[in-house]
């Protein structure tokens, strides 16, 4: 910050195409904080986000910015991380209403999971994603009509 002026630190790669991977929070996370915290994990994802076919949803964009303006190393300040949620936003990006809810707490009890990850399969096999990357969910494990994807194992 120069002047007391705030600039934001880029996005790459953010271009308003169709969803095909939904993306967790901890993809986003790793995308705007993991330069100094893991930088192995911050190029994969930076690379996720140059890709540009991906999908998120209202949850995952709360989440993100709650935890991107207090963790990390650096944290973003809140209009850095207000900046990257209305960028994300620009991608395919599901609301969440009465109907996800209820078929988050059915994934939720299927499979054993936490309301917050079953909201997050919810919303990804809504919106038609096939993939969704995580760190949070088995690895190649189908959930509904989506398989959750670590990126980050080799």
């Amino acid at each position: 910050m120069s002047g007391g002026q705030v600039v934001p630190r880029p996005i790459l790669g953010i271009l308003a195409l169709t969803g095909e991977v939904f993306l967790d929070t901890n993809i986003l996370l790793y995308a705007a904080l993991g330069m100094d915290d893991s930088p192995e994990k911050w190029m994969i994802a930076r690379q996720i986000l140059l890709e540009g076919k991906f999908a998120t949803s209202g949850q995952v964009l709360a989440e993100f910015y709650s935890n991107a303006i207090r963790k990390g190393r650096r944290p973003l300040s809140k209009p850095e991380a207000l900046n990257w949620v209305r960028q994300l936003a620009q991608k395919p990006c599901q609301a969440i209403d009465s109907q996800l809810v209820e078929q988050a707490i059915g994934f939720s009890d299927r499979y054993q999971v936490s309301y917050w990850d079953g909201a997050i399969i919810a919303a990804a096999e809504r919106l038609g994603a096939r993939l969704l990357f995580t760190e949070d969910l088995n690895h190649n494990q189908t959930y509904g009509t989506v398989t959750a994807r670590n990126p980050f194992l080799s």
